[in-house]
């Protein structure tokens, strides 16, 4: 039988993923939009958009582009599970990671959900930390290389409209390098401790859980601990074709989650440039956006996501339209997983229930033998 703290931290994780809260991070977003709308939207510019064949050919691009994206993180996890999971049921789990996501606080995510739902699909604990730590890492190298190589294209330019070089920098500027340094000091740590030397990081590990400063955080920095040698032991046997297609399906499903947004400026502003240079601007100013935003405690970032959006692309969109632009964005990106979630998420729980309930039985009858 679980222990009773087990059943109580599958409680808890559940009730994270219910779906009944799905209502705050609405409330919070719709919100802001009306407010934004009421204080900026200009009609003028709202009549202007004719909404013909141009415009719902490039949304629907936008659409499809997003439906990639699921694809890609689907494919990743078929991987990444070594196959045990069939194209349905990926998605599926997808759907579920992803509304996670969505209704927990940026700066905490879906990781926490994913190591629970995973472990209930009867992968074992070394495969099913395996994935989650090793697809924190992959985002985190993507993260990395990407920012870098944006920033030498383009240089701080792409930070926010107006910095034009680093004597420009202000709160957003030394946001974005803070953010940087962190995920590099974070991403070196953790490949240092899948690929090089595991036993090294876990010593690191366990000597921060002992430090007083870290009391709160004893039982998770132990914990990641023997998550990285267990990870490092499951990856050790992979093939560099498999960290390859691991890396390709992370950069798709991060390339297709920020072009959305240049398919969606391009089809409701009509003036929008289309050259490279533009266009791959458009492109990091959704990057840096994402980035800034990642520790916001609000579901999803709602609200600040909307608030800050138009002062991006502020080149692109002009104030009287953003408030549109960015319902349209969220409407395409965010809220469709908060409303399959509604319908995903109760049917995997019963599934997951009836399976319980199924094995006590058995354990039951077993124990009555």
């Amino acid at each position: 039988m679980k222990s009773k703290n087990l059943q109580d931290k599958e409680k808890h994780i559940l009730h994270s993923i219910n779906v009944n809260k799905v209502i705050l991070p609405i409330i919070i977003g719709v919100v802001v939009i009306v407010y934004l709308m009421m204080r900026n939207l200009s009609i003028e510019e709202l009549k202007e958009i004719r909404w013909d064949s141009r415009v719902f050919s490039w949304l629907g691009l936008a659409v499809l582009v997003y439906v990639i994206r699921h694809l890609f993180y689907s494919w990743r996890l078929r991987m990444m599970s070594d196959y045990v999971f069939s194209w349905w049921k990926s998605i599926e789990l997808i759907f579920i990671w992803e509304f996670s996501s969505a209704v927990s606080p940026s700066s905490i995510g879906g990781s926490g959900v994913a190591l629970f739902f995973l472990s209930q699909e009867k992968l074992s604990g070394a495969k099913t930390v395996s994935i989650v730590l090793y697809s924190m890492v992959q985002d985190t190298l993507f993260m990395i290389l990407s920012l870098l190589a944006l920033y030498i294209f383009l240089g701080p330019i792409m930070i926010r409209p107006g910095m034009n070089s680093l004597t420009d920098l202000d709160g957003y500027g030394y946001t974005f390098i803070g953010l940087v340094l962190f995920m590099s000091a974070y991403g070196f740590i953790f490949f240092y401790g899948l690929f090089i030397n595991p036993i090294s990081i876990k010593r690191f590990f366990l000597a921060l859980s002992k430090w007083k400063i870290f009391g709160r955080f004893k039982s998770s920095l132990r914990q990641t601990a023997l998550d990285i040698v267990a990870t490092s032991h499951e990856l050790s046997s992979k093939s560099l074709l498999y960290h390859f297609k691991v890396f390709l399906s992370t950069a798709g499903a991060w390339t297709s989650r920020f072009l959305t947004i240049n398919l969606i400026i391009i089809a409701l502003i009509p003036t929008t440039p289309t050259d490279f240079y533009d266009q791959l601007l458009i492109y990091a100013r959704s990057e840096t956006m994402y980035n800034l935003t990642a520790f916001v405690p609000t579901p999803g970032s709602s609200g600040a996501t909307e608030v800050l959006f138009g002062g991006f692309f502020e080149e692109y969109i002009s104030p009287g339209i953003s408030s549109l632009v960015v319902l349209v964005w969220r409407l395409i990106t965010y809220y469709p997983y908060l409303i399959i979630g509604l319908f995903v998420v109760p049917n995997w729980i019963r599934k997951i229930l009836i399976l319980h309930n199924e094995e006590a039985e058995a354990e039951n009858v077993e124990n009555s033998n």
